[in-house]
C-alpha cells in the first residue's frame, strides 16, 4: 500500500511538472504576443523558475498597461555586492516587434536551460542580476498589431504606425538632452558623468520614459542594450553629432569610451549569425556595427542618456529589416540572435570591479572612480561596489569621495573575468578638503530633433 501511494505521488508530481513545461512552451512559442499573451508568458516563466526569477512593474503606459520586468538572479529582488546589474529593453518603438519576441524567448530559454543544468546559464544567473523589459511601449505595439491584422500581413504595415506611444510621441526622442551639456563641458573641463537633469525634466517626458528613467536611478546598471528593428546593425554612442550644422556629410561622434563601445557592439554582431557580414537591408555597415552619429544624428535618445546620466553603458541593436516580421520568420531570427543575446550579457563581467571602503571598512557610496586617459568616471553604488568596463591593458585608477584622501592604484586587465580592485580611503582634515566645482543645472538649448525617423 505504501509503495503504491508513493508511486501515485511520483506520477502526480511528474504530470504536474510536464504540465508546467507544456504551459511554458505554449506561452513562449514562436508567435506574436499581444499584451495579455506577453504577460501570461512572463508569469509562466516565473512560475516555472520561481527561485531564480521575479516579476515587477516599473510603471504604467499612457493607457495604463504595466511595464513589466522579469528579473533573473540566484537571489531575486536583492542586489549583491560585486554582482553587476544588466538590462535588456525591447519594443521601445511599438511597431518594431522582433526584440519583444526575442526577449520573451530569452526568458523561457534562461529558465529552461537553468533547470536542465546548463552550466554556462547557471553561472550567468548566479553571477549576474539580469533585468528584461520585453516591451517599453505596449500601447504602440497594440496599435501596430491591430494594423497588421486589418491589413492581413506585416508587409502592409505602415512604416510609422504604432511607432510612438498612445500620444504618438517617439520615446527615443523623449529623454532629456544631455549631449549638448556634455559637449559644452568637454570644452570647459566640466563634469564628465552623471550630468544634472533639467529642473523641469519630469514635465517634459512621457510616462514610459519617466518609468525607465526612475528605473535607471533605482538600479546601478552596468551594461544594457535596447532592441529595435528596421535595419541589422549594432549601434553605439554617441547618437548625437557634436556639430549638427554640418550638412551633406556624416561625422562620427566618439564617446570617451569609444573603444570599449566598439568592442561591445562587435561582441553582439559577431555572435549573431549574419549581422557581422555587414550587408543587410540594402545597407552596408563594416563588421555590422556603427557609431550612431556617423549613421545619422539623433537627439534625446535613450542610449546616450544611459551613458551621460548613469553608470550604464548601452548600445542599440537593430535586429531585422522587417519591423513587424511574420511569425514564420521568428524561429530563424531566434536562432540567429540566441547566442548573441547570451554573449552580450557576459560582457558585463569584463574590466575591473571592487569595493570602496573607508579606513574602518565601511562601504562608501557615490565615490567617483576615474581611469587615467578616459574622460568618463563611474560611481560606486549605495553598497560601495563599483564596476568599470575596460579593454585588456594596464590602467591607473583613482577613487575619490568628499571628506577623504584620494587613493590611486595601477591594475592590469586581462581578457577574462573582471579584476577585483578595492580602495580604502582615509579621512582628510576638513581644512585640506578640495571642494569640486559642480556646474549648475543649466538647461542648454539643444539642436532640433532630426526630421528623419530611422529605425532608432
Amino acid at each position: 500500500m505504501e509503495q503504491s501511494r508513493n508511486l501515485a505521488q511520483l506520477v502526480a508530481l511528474l504530470l504536474g511538472l510536464l504540465g508546467c513545461l507544456g504551459a511554458l512552451a505554449r506561452d513562449s512559442e514562436f508567435q506574436h504576443h499581444r499584451y495579455e499573451d506577453m504577460v501570461r508568458a512572463m508569469f509562466a516563466v516565473q512560475n516555472e523558475c520561481p527561485y531564480i526569477t521575479r516579476i515587477y512593474s516599473i510603471g504604467r503606459s499612457v493607457e495604463g498597461r504595466h511595464l513589466y520586468v522579469l528579473e533573473f538572479s540566484d537571489n531575486p529582488g536583492i542586489h549583491e555586492a560585486l554582482e553587476p546589474e544588466f538590462k535588456y529593453v525591447g519594443n521601445m518603438h511599438g511597431n518594431e516587434v522582433l526584440g519583444r519576441e526575442l526577449l520573451i524567448q530569452l526568458c523561457a530559454f534562461l529558465c529552461q536551460e537553468y533547470r536542465a543544468g546548463n552550466h554556462r546559464i547557471q553561472q550567468l544567473i548566479h553571477d549576474t542580476r539580469i533585468h528584461i523589459l520585453p516591451s517599453m511601449n505596449p500601447d504602440g505595439y497594440e496599435v501596430a498589431a491591430r494594423q497588421v491584422r486589418l491589413t492581413r500581413g506585416p508587409e502592409f504595415n505602415g512604416y510609422l504606425v504604432g511607432r510612438g506611444n498612445a500620444r504618438e510621441m517617439d520615446l527615443n526622442r523623449n529623454f532629456p538632452d544631455l549631449n549638448a551639456l556634455m559637449y559644452y563641458y568637454e570644452k570647459t573641463s566640466g563634469r564628465n558623468h552623471h550630468l544634472p537633469l533639467p529642473d523641469n525634466w519630469e514635465q517634459q517626458v512621457e510616462p514610459e520614459t519617466m518609468a525607465v528613467i526612475k528605473w535607471m536611478q533605482n538600479y546601478n546598471f552596468v551594461l544594457s542594450a535596447n532592441l529595435h528593428g528596421g535595419a541589422v546593425v549594432a549601434n553605439y554612442p554617441f547618437d548625437k553629432s557634436r556639430d549638427p550644422r554640418i550638412r551633406g556629410r556624416v561625422t562620427s561622434a566618439a564617446s570617451p569610451d569609444d573603444k570599449i563601445f566598439k568592442k561591445l557592439a562587435k561582441a553582439y554582431s559577431y555572435a549573431h549569425s549574419w549581422m557581422h557580414e555587414g550587408w543587410n537591408c540594402g545597407d552596408y555597415f563594416e563588421e555590422g556595427i556603427t557609431n550612431g552619429a556617423s549613421w545619422y544624428s539623433l537627439s534625446k535618445g535613450m542610449q546616450d542618456f544611459n551613458y551621460l546620466s548613469t553608470n550604464c553603458f548601452e548600445i542599440t541593436l537593430e535586429l531585422s529589416c522587417d519591423k513587424f516580421p511574420p511569425e514564420s520568420a521568428l524561429p530563424r531570427e531566434w536562432l540567429g540572435n540566441r547566442e548573441a543575446l547570451v554573449s552580450y550579457i557576459e560582457q558585463v563581467h569584463h574590466g575591473i570591479k571592487g569595493m570602496v571602503y573607508d579606513e574602518n571598512n565601511n562601504p562608501i557610496g557615490n565615490a567617483e572612480v576615474a581611469v587615467s586617459g578616459i574622460n568618463h568616471d563611474v560611481t560606486s553604488g549605495p553598497e560601495g561596489d563599483y564596476y568599470r568596463l575596460l579593454l585588456p591593458g594596464t590602467y591607473t585608477v583613482t577613487a575619490t569621495a568628499p571628506g577623504y584622501h584620494p587613493s590611486t592604484s595601477t591594475v592590469t586587465v586581462g581578457p577574462a573575468e573582471a579584476i577585483q580592485l578595492h580602495f580604502y580611503l582615509k579621512s582628510a582634515p576638513k581644512h585640506n578638503l578640495n571642494t569640486k566645482h559642480h556646474h549648475s543645472k543649466k538647461n542648454l538649448s539643444s539642436t532640433k530633433v532630426p526630421t528623419r525617423l530611422g529605425p532608432r
